[in-house]
């Protein structure tokens, strides 16, 4: 079957990408030859142009002959205003460059204009958003409630990352998985809620077995860590993390992370090492379990309990200087599990701080 239309154009901020922008591309490309997509968004927005650009691309890499082109587009929106039209319209013949434009594909009331404009045919597509009930004002306000409409690099771009870390045996494993299991149980867009194992144990595992393949009655005394361990652990766990993110619900938990894993590295090696430090990332919030009335499990795999009340005061020191905002549970497990979950309520009242695009 052939196309309808030699090339045709869409334009949009995308800011963000939902599936009403996807719904539209489609189109677009179901009936043309080649397609030309300009990204056009204002300096002021606070998510990256080439950021979306990976976005699209990754989404609509199935139709090769959609092209995405990215122009940033700093002039105001006034429809009534031939000069401000035609700064507009100067930045996306930038975009296509010297071809012709046979159709340009709209959901928007402009499109019309816009097309007049190329001496192009209008194609409108789901005008009243019936088709997909989505904007991008509508996903800035409210992430959550349009959860299902984003694709997953874009859902692990708004995912909010709450880390849990402490001593040996204080329960951070427990906690991570008892969050996401409180959070799942809500259902909608909360119910792929996921948390992130920590990989410094999977890795202590597989040193030990490889121990005991020569040694049966070998430890986890006798595990010998040097500095690229950590750096693996570091890097494994921040990989984990990612790829989780975009998986799951607004929230993602994770057991341990970069900047804990430098505090494990001093612990273990008497200092940490710039290579692993740099590693460290900013979540949204960490939560510190207390060693404080927490017995101790031996469960073969750890070997600090002398080291707990010291590891917990040096992850406060720690995560005091991150920047990040720290809430230290302690109690009993129901009472730590209330507390992080104030906490994160409180992180989600806070919402997504994005800037307005340019009115």
């Amino acid at each position: 079957m052939s196309a309808r239309f030699g090339h045709g154009m869409v334009v949009g901020k995308f800011y963000p990408p939902h599936a009403g922008h996807h719904h539209l591309i489609r189109a677009a490309a179901a009936a043309c030859a080649e397609v030309t997509v300009v990204v056009a968004p204002a300096r002021v927005e606070s998510i990256p142009l080439e950021l979306r650009l990976d976005w699209l691309r990754a989404e609509h890499a199935d139709t090769p002959w959609v092209g995405f082109a990215g122009r940033y587009d700093d002039t105001r929106v006034d429809l009534a205003d031939p000069a401000v039209w035609e700064a507009h319209c100067a930045v996306f013949r930038d975009a296509v460059g010297h071809r012709r434009v046979d159709a340009v594909f709209s959901s928007e009331g402009y499109g019309d204009e816009l097309a007049r404009r190329f001496d192009a045919v209008h194609v409108p597509v789901d005008p009243d958003r019936s088709a997909v009930p989505v904007s991008g004002s509508a996903v800035r306000a409210d992430p959550v409630a349009h959860w299902d409409r984003l694709s997953p690099p874009v859902r692990a771009w708004f995912a909010r990352r709450v880390v849990v870390v402490g001593a040996e045996s204080t329960g951070t494993t427990t906690m991570a998985a008892a969050l996401a299991g409180h959070y799942r149980a809500r259902g909608g867009s909360w119910a792929g809620t996921r948390w992130v194992p920590e990989y410094g144990r999977e890795l202590t595992e597989r040193k030990l077995g490889a121990l005991r393949a020569v040694d049966p009655a070998a430890t986890v005394f006798d595990v010998v860590w040097d500095r690229a361990d950590f750096v693996e652990v570091a890097r494994a766990q921040s990989a984990a993390e990612d790829a989780a993110a975009g998986q799951g619900s607004p929230l993602l938990f994770c057991d341990t992370d970069a900047r804990a894993t430098a505090v494990w590295e001093e612990r273990y090696l008497g200092g940490s090492s710039e290579q692993v430090r740099a590693l460290a990332r900013r979540p949204d919030l960490y939560l510190l379990t207390s060693d404080a009335g927490v017995p101790f499990h031996d469960d073969g795999l750890r070997d600090g309990e002398h080291l707990r009340s010291w590891m917990t005061g040096r992850f406060r020191e720690v995560l005091a200087d991150s920047g990040v905002p720290v809430v230290e549970l302690t109690g009993p497990h129901q009472a730590r599990l209330d507390t992080a979950v104030a906490a994160c309520a409180r992180l989600l009242g806070g919402g997504w701080a994005l800037a307005d695009p340019l009115g």
